[in-house]
């Protein structure tokens, strides 16, 4: 019976692995293909200032939900993996698919929510001709403003408070503990406010390379994965921060 149980178990792991990659992989596809794509109707090819209707803040507020699953879901994912480990340990005849799927769902809904903010702002921004580019880029002013912005936030208090609840999976589950699957959701929900809280200045840098720009994204992506994942990486994050501090000034100090 134990045997059997265990398998189960590694089983309902291996699921949720593959399902993680599948997602991500769907994400990268539809921006890869949109992005690379020349057809006016396409997604990534949003108007200049002045021209946005309701369908495409639709499309941007779209491609806005589907960057958030791309970038963010890998870096989730160890601790969806623990989630799932933890639930089968609490639960020996359990399933953990169900409140797995709905952790999953919360972490994915909070940060969607963003995706829209983040939209709006890109709305708002090429309504007052802050953008005026298809690529979704502002000028060096702004940018370096962003870019001082990003790179002081890498040195506060609330980045190092919701980074140690990102990089401690054990941890976070252990305090923030609810049964069943409304549980499972409102973890999810709390996991993904942390992680906000940890990432949204620098998500904001996508406005400085380029909401289009597939090179951002994916250095964005490996810069979370990296700040959750590797030892001690709290030192390569003040020497990022740094670097987007003096970046932001040589901007504002060349720009005319």
């Amino acid at each position: 019976m134990h045997l059997t149980m265990a398998r189960l178990h590694s089983r309902e792991r291996l699921v949720v692995a593959i399902a993680l990659g599948v997602l991500t992989l769907l994400a990268w596809s539809y921006l890869v293909i949109t992005a690379t794509s020349r057809h006016v109707d396409m997604p990534m090819s949003l108007p200049v200032s002045g021209e946005w209707g309701l369908d495409m803040a639709a499309i941007s507020a779209l491609m806005w939900c589907v960057m958030m699953v791309a970038m963010m879901l890998p870096s989730a994912s160890p601790m969806i993996l623990t989630y799932t480990r933890v639930h089968q340990q609490r639960m020996v005849h359990g399933r953990a698919i169900a409140p797995t799927w709905c952790f999953i769902a919360g972490y994915l809904a909070t940060w969607m929510g963003f995706g829209l903010l983040a939209a709006a702002t890109q709305w708002g921004l090429q309504q007052s001709t802050l953008i005026s580019s298809t690529m979704g880029k502002v000028g060096p002013s702004l940018g370096g403003g962003l870019l001082i912005l990003a790179g002081s936030f890498q040195f506060s208090q609330l980045k190092r408070a919701c980074l140690s609840k990102c990089r401690s999976p054990l941890s976070f589950l252990m305090t923030e503990w609810r049964e069943g699957t409304a549980g499972a959701l409102t973890m999810g929900i709390r996991h993904g406010a942390y992680c906000i809280g940890c990432c949204w200045a620098l998500m904001l840098l996508m406005f400085v390379g380029g909401v289009m720009s597939l090179a951002w994204m994916a250095a964005l992506a490996l810069l979370f994965l990296m700040e959750k994942l590797v030892p001690h990486a709290h030192h390569v994050g003040r020497f990022i921060g740094g670097l987007l501090i003096a970046v932001g000034l040589g901007i504002l100090i060349l720009s005319p």
